[in-house]
């Protein structure tokens, strides 16, 4: 830092151990000494507007943002028969659906207490737009008449997202040399998976946190999509329409599709 002529702000910087709980608990370190000055160890930092925890459970990240929607929520619960269905949509997905898919990709993976308080926000701002009670049944209407995917769901559609603009030149170098397609590794070329578009997962030497990086999310997520979903010559207009519903088969229908693997085809919606 000294040269390049900047100087450690310790108001404004916040350290952090990141580990699984055990070794976590050996630490005894409170204090990180630097060389003008020394950071007091922090259980959570927040960078971009997202509360990391030590653990990277992201659990209170999830809480603060569901308390703020919940918030929202009740405010625009007072205003609720001033407005329309259309003009309570779009308060909702202003102010509830763009804080609960902001940075959500970072939530592959983890565990689903932790998403909960996300769909429980989804259900009742769903509530809000079509006026049901607390307590009423919620599912058909996301389904049928919102069209909302479900939390897990959102997350693996923003991942799928960035991979497609990965290998279309659409994103960032530092993302897009993650995502190599088997093609291109001269020991997977020769796969059947390699002809129907899967790209390479990398090994990772962590069980917790390995799998739940951009290079093994992405590529894991893309690998799942069926083949059509992987054409090269689709648009991001048309990647995301056939997508949303794979997505959304995925959401409500997983069970009947395997029963009935036929009756579904790619019908852009």
């Amino acid at each position: 830092m000294a040269s390049n002529r900047l100087k450690l702000n310790s108001d404004k910087t916040q350290f952090m151990w990141v580990g699984p709980r055990q070794q976590l608990g050996i630490v005894n370190v409170v204090e990180m000494p630097l060389k003008d000055c020394s950071l007091t160890i922090s259980h959570t930092v927040t960078c971009l507007g997202v509360h990391t925890d030590s653990e990277l459970t992201f659990a209170t990240h999830v809480k603060r943002v569901a308390a703020r929607c919940f918030y929202h929520l009740r405010q625009l619960w007072s205003i609720r028969p001033a407005l329309s269905a259309d003009n309570a949509r779009m308060l909702v997905h202003a102010l509830i659906t763009s804080r609960v898919d902001y940075c959500n990709s970072i939530l592959y993976n983890a565990a689903a207490s932790h998403l909960r308080p996300f769909q429980s926000v989804l259900n009742a701002a769903a509530r809000l737009v079509v006026k049901k009670r607390k307590y009423d049944s919620i599912t058909s209407t996301l389904r049928d008449d919102l069209h909302w995917l479900l939390v897990r769901q959102r997350i693996d559609y923003k991942l799928c997202l960035f991979v497609f603009k990965c290998l279309h030149q659409l994103a960032p170098p530092y993302l897009s040399s993650m995502t190599v397609p088997l093609l291109a590794a001269s020991t997977r070329r020769n796969l059947r998976s390699a002809g129907q578009g899967d790209l390479l997962v990398s090994k990772t030497k962590t069980v917790s946190f390995g799998p739940r990086s951009f290079a093994v999310a992405g590529p894991s997520t893309w690998n799942s999509l069926p083949t059509a979903l992987k054409d090269p010559l689709l648009t991001v207009g048309q990647f995301c329409n056939r997508l949303k519903t794979e997505m959304f088969i995925r959401s409500y229908y997983t069970v009947f599709r395997k029963k009935h693997p036929l009756t579904f085809s790619f019908i852009s919606p």
